[in-house]
């Protein structure tokens, strides 16, 4: 197995390839709005690193979300053609689920990344780190007012500390620990689609001509 995972659903762009024992190749960037920019070069960096060619990929993991739009789909979509091009194997995961596994923490927990709006996406966990709810898109004091006790974990927690108990740093996914939970076999695998769970930000304005 040669498994290249990558994540876009937040500001941060992260890319390993893993060999089916260890990761093997690392790259990351951020920009909010530069998914587009960055990923390719990153997925290429990270190839190089682990001394391989993409003819060498066998599987594919991509973060399908949830997430803002223009960067959620950049991750997808690229996903999607590299499955069918080059003939690999592919895998979807939550992305709050990412977080979660990267997540040191006995109990129940939350996951909550910046979904704009002054809203967050959010998913609960349970000790064993399986998703028991979500993921859903709320605003902070709605999800507080719901899990009051529960520690949240993740950008969206740091981002409205004092509304949601925030633990822990304000973690952003990595493709490392999505590539470990596919190799493992412990990932919840979606289908190759983003999950949005709103329209998007900007819509196409539409005018209709008098007769």
């Amino acid at each position: 197995m040669l498994l290249l995972a990558f994540d876009t659903a937040t500001p941060a762009i992260t890319v390993a390839v893993h060999d089916g024992e260890r990761v093997v190749g690392e790259a990351a960037g951020e920009g909010a709005m530069a998914h587009g920019e960055l990923l390719a070069p990153a997925i290429r960096d990270a190839v190089a690193q682990a001394g391989a060619t993409m003819a060498d990929l066998t599987d594919v993991a991509v973060g399908v979300g949830p997430g803002p739009f223009t960067g959620l789909r950049v991750g997808v979509v690229t996903a999607l053609t590299l499955g069918s091009t080059l003939g690999l194997t592919t895998h979807g995961v939550c992305t709050l689920d990412i977080i979660a596994a990267d997540t040191q923490v006995e109990g129940e927990f939350l996951v909550a990344t910046d979904a704009r709006r002054k809203e967050v996406y959010w998913a609960r966990y349970g000790a064993d780190h399986v998703r028991l709810d979500g993921p859903h898109v709320d605003f902070p004091a709605d999800l507080a007012s719901r899990h009051p006790d529960l520690p949240t974990y993740g950008r969206g927690a740091q981002l409205y500390d004092g509304v949601l108990r925030a633990a822990g740093e304000a973690n952003d996914p990595r493709a490392a620990a999505l590539a470990r939970i596919v190799v493992a076999g412990t990932a919840q695998v979606l289908p190759l689609e983003p999950l949005y769970l709103r329209r998007p930000d900007a819509t196409p304005s539409v005018t209709t001509k008098r007769a």
